[in-house]
């Protein structure tokens, strides 16, 4: 059995064709055969062998999100699913919902660790205006719930510096502080569905 008729393969192409429904037919088409002639010229025999080559070449999602970044969007904004395809070692869903939690995170580390929570807060404000998966209301959004909370901080600090919390104010204060910076980022992580 040649190497290109091997179902691993067939299922490898059939998956990095579905992968790249986007492309145009050309572009889809030359990627196929360019794969497929790799596939051939490792002149594989068993499946372990095939194995190796098609890990060679990457997973169908992180062949057909680079081809889809070369051929770059139609519309002239990145789509969603380019954007969510596996890069790395933290898969793209994974790192949006890193992004839509970091800044919220950073908000709240700043009630323990006033330096560490201020710099994971910059990160994440930094990480959600740099990328697009979220236009910029989603944006304005999750910063104004992330920095709500260390605002607060200092104003009630200011306003109470003198002044006795009650166990009422305290019960508020927690759910606020707890509260707006996770609405955020549920804010964020919905936008991503739609």
């Amino acid at each position: 059995m040649n190497a290109i008729d091997h179902p691993l393969v067939a299922a490898y192409l059939d998956s990095v064709a579905r992968e790249t429904a986007e492309l145009p037919a050309d572009r889809r088409a030359e990627l196929l055969a360019d794969l497929r002639e790799h596939v051939e010229v490792s002149e594989a025999a068993d499946d372990d062998a095939i194995r190796a080559v098609l890990d060679g070449l990457g997973e169908p999602r992180t062949v057909a999100a680079s081809a889809l970044a070369e051929e770059g969007p139609r519309t002239g904004a990145t789509t969603t699913a380019a954007v969510l395809a596996p890069v790395g070692p933290l898969s793209g869903r994974r790192a949006a919902r890193l992004i839509a939690a970091l800044p919220a995170l950073g908000g709240l580390l700043i009630l323990g660790s006033p330096f560490a929570g201020a710099l994971v807060l910059a990160i994440g404000l930094a990480l959600l205006w740099k990328t697009p998966l979220w236009d910029a209301r989603h944006k304005r959004i999750g910063t104004a719930t992330s920095v709500a909370v260390p605002l607060l901080l200092l104003l009630g600090g200011l306003l109470l510096a003198g002044g006795r919390i009650g166990p009422l104010e305290l019960l508020l204060l927690g759910v606020f502080l707890v509260g707006v910076p996770a609405a955020g980022a549920l804010v964020l992580l919905r936008a991503l569905r739609d």
